[in-house]
Formats: structure tokens, sequence, C-alpha cells
């Protein structure tokens, strides 16, 4: 496996192996608005290290919070339309402290069967009991509701908005009313939607009542790092008072922080920026479609080009490499076995060139 470094451009990767300095195109990472290498990311984050110092140095309720860490909360809330945000370190830790927050023994999951390994462990870390309908089946998940009594039993629907490997999103009308119809509680990931997908890059959650608790990123397509669950005052109140993954860590460091609120405040001031790269996407799905590949699932940014044999899927990414693009092979245990792909991932700053070079390289395979 290769080690890779940052080049001088945002979309370009340098090899450490086995042609030195040759520059890759990125395929592969979820900087989805190419904002990581921003100069309005830069600079937020060297002046917050500049002036508070590289981390926190405590927890929230101790001596971590900054009035950074309330603003971006507050803006973030109010660009969501939630009562209530919270920061955390990792998105990893953040989907852990909302599954907690949401279930306990008592309580049934049903969760998408392709959810984030993050949420499978706040499950267990819940006590919930689990179960898992097929993907973005709501027929499966309705037959499952409807064999539970939600009049003796706490039920939480689990899902994302984004599905990073497969590139497709759940019904997302479907899914709100069925759990409103069986009294569900619904936890939506939105890791990978946040900045690109939904009104104003805003999610496809946004402005839908019935979705409890939302979960983002800032590693994604805001180009930093850190997390942030948000959802009502009532519900952000249990996580300020109960949650340990969320009590007892220290806080988010400023210079991320800094970073995130640059890019909250880029995708504010460029609302058309996820509009434009889902067009495009749609522009690749087709282009690869005529030229005989089973066209991508979904129509945003994240296309999985299905290859089969891991061995094979192996060949594609070294054939991509050889031309300069970056595109790794996804493989089991990530995905099911027999489904090894090359996960694509379209990105606002990709050169216009990029596809033409995609469609090259692969009919050289």
């Amino acid at each position: 496996m290769h080690s890779w470094r940052t080049g001088p451009e945002s979309w370009t990767l340098q090899r450490d192996a086995p042609n030195p300095g040759a520059p890759l195109i990125d395929l592969a990472s979820n900087d989805y608005l190419g904002l990581s290498r921003h100069p309005d990311l830069i600079e937020a984050a060297t002046k917050a290290v500049r002036d508070e110092g590289s981390g926190a140095g405590g927890s929230r309720l101790v001596t971590g919070s900054r009035p950074r860490h309330g603003r971006l909360e507050r803006e973030l809330g109010d660009w969501l339309q939630r009562d209530s945000v919270l920061l955390f370190p990792s998105g990893f830790q953040a989907n852990i402290a909302a599954v907690c927050c949401l279930a306990g023994r008592h309580t049934t999951v049903l969760a998408d069967r392709l959810i984030h390994h993050s949420l499978l462990v706040g499950v267990q870390a819940s006590g919930a009991r689990l179960q898992r309908f097929r993907h973005n089946d709501l027929i499966d998940l309705e037959r499952r509701l409807s064999k539970l009594d939600s009049g003796q039993v706490s039920v939480l629907v689990i899902s994302e908005s984004l599905f990073s490997m497969e590139g497709t999103s759940p019904y997302m009308d479907g899914l709100v009313d069925l759990c409103q119809r069986f009294g569900a509680k619904l936890l939506l990931d939105e890791a990978h939607a946040l900045g690109v997908l939904g009104p104003e890059g805003r999610g496809l959650g946004f402005g839908r009542d019935g979705i409890d608790l939302i979960s983002g990123t800032f590693g994604k397509a805001f180009g930093s790092g850190g997390a942030f669950l948000a959802c009502d005052s009532s519900l952000g109140d249990k996580l300020l008072q109960s949650s340990g993954a969320f009590r007892y860590t220290t806080a988010l460091a400023p210079a991320l922080v800094g970073a995130a609120q640059a890019a909250l405040d880029l995708i504010r001031s460029n609302p058309d920026w996820g509009d434009r790269l889902i067009q495009r996407s749609g522009q690749w799905r087709a282009a690869l479609a005529a030229e005989g590949w089973r066209q991508p699932d979904g129509s945003g940014q994240v296309l999985p080009l299905l290859i089969g044999p891991d061995s094979a899927a192996l060949e594609a990414q070294a054939t991509l490499e050889q031309g300069g693009l970056l595109a790794v092979a996804i493989r089991p245990p990530t995905v099911p076995e027999g489904t090894a792909r090359l996960r694509l991932v379209l990105r606002r700053d990709l050169p216009e060139d990029t596809l033409n070079r995609l469609l090259q390289m692969l009919s050289r395979r």
C-alpha cells in the first residue's frame, strides 16, 4: 500500500512510491468542496493557534470552552434551523454519543444494514437490541416497525443521508413518515451530505420535522476536523448533562473550530456549490454508463464503480495511478464479498479534463 503526501494544489497528491514526486489527481478523499487548502480556512486556523494555542487544554465544562466554540454552535444551529448544537472532537465520538442519548437497554434499534461502524458501536454501548433492515428498503423497515409495540418498546431508527461506500440516499419523506407513524425516534447521520446535498448544502434532513437528532462532521465537505450533533433544546440539554462522550473529553482544538467556522461562512456565501457538484456528478454517471460501465447508484458526489473481485479492483486502482489518478479500491470487510469497487469522489476543484482522463485509463483495463 502506498503512502501519500499532499502536493502544491488542493486536488493533487504526491506519491512516496513507486514514482516519488509524480502528482496524482485526488479522486478518493472526502474534501468534497476542496476547502481543506482554501486560504480562508488556513488563515482562520493559523489565527486561532496564534491567539489560543494548539489545543483547548480541557473539556468544555472545565477550561476547554472558548467564545469561538459557542459562536460556531450558534451559527450552525441557525444554518440548520436547530435549537441546539454541540461540538465533538470526532464524528465517531459524536455518533456514539447520539445513539447512547436516544437508546438504552429497553430500546429496539432498527438500523439500515449499511450504517457506519461508529453507529453500530454506539448501539452496542447503549445496550439496545439491534435489528438491521435492508439498505434503503422502507418496506422492510415498515414490516419490522409493525411488529413492534411502540407503546411498550422504545424504538430508534438509524440511517444516513448519503452512504459513503454506496453513493445512495434514502427516500427521506418516506423514512420520516414511517418513524412518525409508528412513534419511532430517528437519528440521521448527515456526515457525507452536509455542504453538498439538500437546500444550499444543508443536508437531506433540513426542514423536516420528525428527525430527532442530526450528526454531522467537519472533516469532509467542511475541510477541517471534528463533528457536531444538532437537535432541539431539550435533547441538547440531555446531551450536555449526561453524555460522557461530550463531558469527559478535551474540547475541539481552536484551529479546527476556526477552520470549520471559515468553511461554514464560505458555504453560506456560495449556496450553489452543492448543486453544481451534483450536476457534474450526473454528467460523470452518464459518461461512465455510455462507456459500458454499470452506472453508479445514487446522484451525489460519491460514485462507486463496481468491479467485483478484490484483485480486479486493485488492478484498476494501479492502472489509474499510472495515469495520474488516485482512486482507492474498497474491499471487504468494508463492503460485502464480491462487490469490491473503486470509490470515485467528485470534488468542486477537480480539473475540467479529469473525466476524460478517467475514461481513457479505464478503457485500458
